[in-house]
């Protein structure tokens, strides 16, 4: 009987069998933190995956106990199938799986395609069947990873879309929005863009509150969808110099004239 060590063993066999140096040059592009990845062809992959999916039954624990080992070996194509793999038992979903799933993130999901992809596909699933509270994201907000801190905006927008409660949404996230990481600020502005096209005024009094701290990739990211004119109410006002109320010399002579 096949273990998940002998299975993890014969998915790395196929990957390094079926990689390809034109294929990692072009998704290479798309990630500058860096793309460790064997260069399989995505559709190779994913018709594989079935075939492994059908093959092996090894039910939930045995996919988390697999997913460990294809997350911790660094390559992109590994943690994805991972992800895929759990994303088939999501009516099985526990808090504990939820606490597992974190630890992914920590160790091993390092590039915005998969933060994302576990954020939408497996990690809203918790918010969107309340499984969990939302509560149970807080410490992912300062967590070491940049990517798990990326996760929590980014696993909201589809229980938003599913009518969750904007204003519980906002004050959840406040502890983030200065957060100087370029990846999180955009994972923050991505769901506060979906969020201001469902609750437009809730969205704006929000980033009116912000926007003089927050990153500007936030705004730039939460407005995009906003007329010019709109989007020119969020500018950052930049504090005054000292000294610059007074009057210009030039303009105090003419006073005095």
């Amino acid at each position: 009987m096949k273990t998940p060590v002998t299975i993890f063993a014969e998915i790395r066999k196929f990957c390094r069998a079926n990689g390809q140096d034109d294929v990692i040059r072009k998704y290479a592009k798309y990630f500058t933190e860096g793309y460790d990845a064997y260069g399989v062809d995505p559709r190779i992959l994913e018709n594989q995956r079935d075939l492994w999916m059908e093959r092996y039954r090894l039910g939930l624990q045995g996919y988390l106990t697999l997913g460990d080992l294809l997350v911790k070996g660094g390559k992109h194509e590994e943690a994805g199938l991972a992800i895929w793999f759990i994303a088939s038992f999501k009516k099985e979903f526990t808090p504990g799986v939820l606490r597992r799933l974190g630890s992914w993130l920590d160790t091993g999901l390092a590039n915005w395609a998969l933060s994302d992809f576990i954020s939408g596909e497996v990690l809203s699933r918790f918010l969107v069947e309340n499984i969990v509270p939302l509560k149970a994201f807080s410490s992912w907000r300062k967590a070491q990873s940049r990517w798990k801190r990326r996760s929590v905006p980014v696993s909201m927008i589809k229980p938003l879309k599913a009518g969750g409660p904007v204003e519980e949404y906002l004050e959840f996230i406040e502890p983030m929005m200065e957060d100087r990481d370029r990846v999180v600020q955009q994972g923050l502005g991505w769901f506060l863009r979906e969020a201001w096209k469902r609750h437009p005024a809730a969205v704006e009094e929000f980033l009116m509150q912000w926007k003089n701290q927050c990153g500007r990739i936030i705004v730039q990211y939460a407005t995009e969808r906003m007329a010019a004119g709109e989007k020119m109410r969020f500018k950052k006002v930049k504090p005054a110099k000292p000294g610059s109320a007074l009057p210009s010399k030039s303009r105090r002579r003419a006073v005095r004239s």
